[in-house]
């Protein structure tokens, strides 16, 4: 595998939590914690289960995210924020603070979806 050459900083960060999935993925471990699979998805409407697998692989590839299987039948997977993902609190809280503001300014409505279940 060739190693990757980045022209700046922006570059590397984008290239770890840039993308539609992955700051939503990170922005709700952030807040929840642990998370499930299943939860996660409910919280991200409009992602597949697919992708969803595909991004926490990722994640976890690049050493953001860490998943622990419990071995049990059925299955459980448990997905949290690892210490180097963690770092990205600040991030994610104004990258969240500056979307309300724009939303308001907007007139745009942020829902948010159920997730209690799961």
């Amino acid at each position: 595998m060739t190693e990757r050459v980045y022209s700046c900083p922006v570059e590397v960060t984008v290239d770890l939590i840039g993308g539609r999935w992955k700051p939503l993925i990170l922005w709700h471990l952030r807040v929840h914690g642990v998370l499930r699979h299943g939860r996660l998805r409910r919280m991200i409407p409009g992602i597949t289960q697919k992708m969803l697998t595909q991004q926490l692989r990722r994640l976890e590839e690049d050493g953001l995210v860490l998943r622990r299987e419990y071995p049990q039948v059925p299955p459980r997977v448990e997905y949290r924020l690892s210490d180097q993902g963690g770092e990205l609190h600040e991030l994610l809280d104004r990258f969240c603070a500056w979307g309300e503001a724009q939303a308001g300014r907007q007139g745009l409505t942020i829902t948010k979806p159920d997730a209690a279940s799961g």
